[in-house]
């Protein structure tokens, strides 16, 4: 594997422009790396901008949807589509915000393996049958997560964090994009 963080050969702007820069120290900062998803979409500012400005609404701004339960439909949904980026970057996450190493692994293999309570499990059901076939929810699933609690703003929220991670799952999968190696030992 060479310093780029896809398989394409898609040079990441140099210099980045300043608040890019300050993007990518704090990042270094906080996380001790700037993560590989970063880096990739990189080779064009623009794209980056945008990226992260929908990572940032859908994992990050207010939600009826904790920040580990958007992290989890990201490893559900990674899990289903295959994504070793996301799944590995995301199942850091749940070891990490969820305390239980054990979880994020239950996550990534079979999430019907862990022990969830039934508002997880309606909303990891729905945020599956949405990557499976999402021509075929109905008015019966969106009441099922009504039944344990789930607001209609809360399922849009569920809807698109699932959206989101059908989106970048693909382009991941398909730019052979790797995780930071650091992602790997961490909250074990």
């Amino acid at each position: 594997m060479t310093d780029q963080p896809t398989a394409l050969d898609l040079p990441i702007v140099d210099p980045l422009p300043e608040t890019t820069q300050k993007y990518f120290d704090i990042c270094q900062e906080k996380l001790g790396m700037v993560p590989n998803v970063l880096r990739a979409y990189a080779f064009d500012i623009d794209k980056l901008n945008a990226f992260t400005a929908l990572y940032n609404d859908v994992m990050l701004a207010p939600s009826g949807l904790s920040k580990l339960e958007r992290e989890m439909i990201a490893v559900a949904v990674s899990s289903v589509n295959k994504c070793y980026y996301c799944l590995t970057a995301h199942g850091a996450a749940v070891r990490q915000m969820s305390g239980d190493p054990a979880l994020g692994e239950m996550l990534v293999m079979n999430w019907r393996a862990a022990p969830l309570d039934a508002r997880q499990t309606a909303m990891l059901q729905f945020a599956e049958t949405m990557t499976v076939a999402s021509a075929t929810i109905t008015e019966k699933d969106r009441d099922a997560l009504r039944q344990v609690g789930f607001s209609d703003r809360d399922i849009w929220d569920i809807a698109a964090v699932a959206g989101f991670y059908n989106m970048t799952n693909r382009i991941a999968s398909a730019t052979d994009m790797r995780p930071n190696d650091a992602y790997h030992a961490q909250a074990r």
